[in-house]
């Protein structure tokens, strides 16, 4: 039953003149209770606002039925997980400043030169409240820094582990690999299938005509890969469920696969790289120089006052324009065809040709390059990775036994 209201719900945010009346007669419905959270209602309008972004990420202005049933429930899913997360932050009186807020936004605002003024501007205009947003960061920057400060320093990486994964990715390195992302749509139930294999059909339609495939997995998926936008790095065909596998091994690269259902619910899966075993890789540090202005005179201005890769993040402070970041022991192959092409014309220390990135303009220095190296990581990044994996699981497991323990009644 709360499906089928908050769908109906979902469809009035756009409903043509002709369901109207119908939009009209169910607006008391519509501005009722969704859910119960230990006390704390999330209202129908809550989840409009949260599945009105979820669409948005998607860019989809004209979405169908089965989409509005999985972005409808994924809404209000994530929206009892952030008030178990408050409720959990709240014991530690944990704080989250405006400002940490704001620069969250920009980020996610910097590929499309907007910043976050202008990011707030566009949910407006698209009928999305800000709020809705600001308070899935709020949640998000208060869970992570809470689990952080109680089990980060309890987590212990040592040496033997770094080198047990550096092994099992050396003996990976001598298959062929593939670089792929996922979104998991988690749907345990025939029913439930069904529809997520209709909306993975509509998912995958609109990632063909530009929307971000990282964007879309941060906010749709159910994966534990979303945190990282769906990157599951590079894998083997051992590595996959035998039904990924398949697929994945029939892929051209790069390719958008078809939704592909398993048991527990349906996959969309991207693979955007392959390389063969043993494959010598080129590997640079790079500094990416944004601006936000889309103003092709911003960049060039900028690039004459840099000489060495050193001044890149002094110049980019020097002007709100301008947005920096460092893009340490990248495999060219991850920067795709493009930006592959583009690192490996430029001289080390010099820019390259400058690019569009989302509505804006790029360029990246070249401050490191290693030809034929081993395609590893470092045993730093290796152990950060290891120690983020771990952090996430607990991450995962305080958030289930809050679940658990919480009293979640469904209007």
């Amino acid at each position: 039953m709360v499906r089928a209201v908050l769908m109906a719900a979902l469809v009035a945010l756009s409903a043509p003149s002709a369901l109207a009346q119908a939009a009209e007669e169910n607006r008391l419905q519509l501005e009722g209770i969704a859910a119960i959270v230990n006390d704390q209602p999330i209202s129908y309008s809550d989840v409009r606002q949260r599945a009105r972004l979820l669409l948005l990420t998607l860019g989809r202005d004209q979405p169908s039925v089965e989409l509005i049933q999985q972005i409808t429930g994924q809404a209000l899913e994530q929206l009892i997980d952030e008030r178990l997360q408050l409720d959990r932050v709240a014991e530690f009186e944990v704080v989250v400043e405006p400002q940490e807020i704001d620069a969250e936004m920009t980020n996610m605002a910097a590929e499309s030169g907007i910043g976050a003024d202008g990011l707030r501007q566009q949910l407006v205009a698209a009928g999305v409240n800000p709020v809705s947003l600001e308070e899935q960061i709020r949640a998000d920057l208060a869970w992570n820094r809470l689990m952080s400060g109680l089990f980060g320093s309890r987590i212990r990486v040592s040496d033997n582990q770094v080198e047990d994964h550096l092994d099992r990715l050396r003996t990976a390195s001598k298959k062929t690999q593939f670089r792929v992302g996922e979104i998991f749509l988690y749907a345990p139930d025939a029913e439930t299938r069904a529809e997520a294999l209709q909306a993975a059909g509509s998912i995958v339609e609109q990632l063909k005509q530009g929307a971000d495939f990282r964007v879309a997995a941060q906010r749709i998926s159910s994966a534990p890969t979303a945190a990282t936008g769906g990157d599951m790095g590079w894998v083997t065909a051992e590595d996959l469920s035998p039904a990924l596998s398949e697929a994945v091994l029939a892929a051209s690269v790069p390719s958008l696969l078809p939704p592909i259902e398993v048991e527990s619910g349906v996959y969309i899966l991207s693979v955007t790289a392959k390389r063969e075993p043993s494959q010598p890789t080129t590997k640079v540090d790079l500094k990416r120089l944004v601006t936000t202005d889309s103003k092709e005179a911003t960049l060039t201005e900028a690039i004459s006052r840099i000489k060495t890769c050193a001044d890149v993040q002094s110049v980019a402070n020097s002007k709100s324009e301008l947005r920096a970041q460092d893009l340490d022991d990248i495999d060219v192959v991850e920067l795709g065809e493009e930006g592959r092409q583009l690192v490996l014309a430029t001289q080390v220390g010099s820019p390259t040709e400058i690019f569009a990135i989302g509505n804006g303009l790029a360029v990246m220095y070249v401050c490191r390059r290693q030809d034929g190296a081993e395609a590893l990581p470092s045993k730093e990044d290796m152990k950060s990775s290891i120690k983020a994996r771990e952090l996430n699981m607990i991450s995962e497991r305080e958030l289930r036994n809050s679940r658990r323990d919480a009293t979640i009644i469904y209007r």
